[in-house]
C-alpha cells in the first residue's frame, strides 16, 4: 500500500460512489428479473438513475431469456473500473487478472448485498407497520421472494412470527463467505 495519507479517503470516496451506482444497477437487474412493479416509486427511481448508462449498452448487448444482460455487464464494468482506479491509487500492482477477478468478486458480493439489505429493510418495515400499504414494501416483497420462498418452505412461521428472514440473511452471508475465498485464491 502506498504510504500516501490522502489515498485512503480518496479510495473510500471512489469505492463508495462506484459501489452505490453499481448497487442501483444490480437492483435494476433484479427488479427486471423478478418482474417487479415498474410504476412503483422505487422502481422508477432506480430506472431513472441507471438509464443514462444502460440505454447505450442495450444497443450493443442484447438480452437473453428475459435477463437484462446490458445492465448486468454495465454493473460489472463499473465495479471493474472502480477496482482499476482503487488499485492504481492504492499502489497495488495493477493487472488485468486482478481487476477482472476482483470485479467478479465485487459483483457477486454486491448482488448478495442487494438481497441481504432488501430482506433487512422488508423485515424492519414489517415490524414498524405490519399491515401498511407502503409502496416500497411491495417491491421489496418481489425482490426478496426468490430468496425467502425456499427458506420459508423449511422454516414456517412460529407462533405467527416469520423468522425465515433471519435464516435467509445468515445463509446469504455464509454463501458470500464460501464464494469469495475461491476468487481470492485465483489471485495467488
Amino acid at each position: 500500500m502506498n504510504g500516501n495519507y490522502m489515498s485512503n479517503p480518496l479510495i473510500f470516496i471512489i469505492s463508495t460512489l462506484f459501489h452505490l451506482y453499481a448497487f442501483a444497477l444490480a437492483l435494476r437487474f433484479i427488479l427486471q428479473w423478478v418482474r417487479a412493479d415498474f410504476y412503483n416509486p422505487l422502481s422508477q427511481f432506480v430506472v431513472k438513475v441507471t438509464t443514462p448508462v444502460v440505454r447505450p449498452a442495450r444497443n450493443l448487448i442484447p438480452g437473453y431469456k428475459g435477463l437484462d444482460l446490458a445492465t448486468l455487464i454495465v454493473c460489472y464494468l463499473i465495479l471493474a473500473l472502480s477496482q482499476a482506479i482503487v488499485q492504481s491509487i492504492g499502489g497495488y500492482p495493477l493487472t488485468v487478472a486482478s481487476v477482472v477477478i476482483m470485479a467478479i468478486t465485487d459483483t457477486v458480493s454486491l448482488f448478495i448485498d442487494v438481497f441481504f439489505y432488501a430482506i433487512l429493510i422488508q423485515a424492519l418495515i414489517s415490524w414498524v407497520n405490519p399491515h401498511g400499504g407502503n409502496p416500497i414494501s411491495y417491491v421489496l416483497a418481489s425482490v426478496t421472494a426468490p430468496v425467502l420462498r425456499p427458506v420459508q418452505k423449511f422454516i414456517p412461521p412460529i407462533g405467527g412470527m416469520d423468522i425465515s428472514p433471519v435464516f435467509a440473511m445468515i445463509g446469504l452471508k455464509v454463501i458470500e463467505m464460501l464464494i469469495n475465498p475461491i476468487f481470492y485464491a485465483l489471485l495467488k
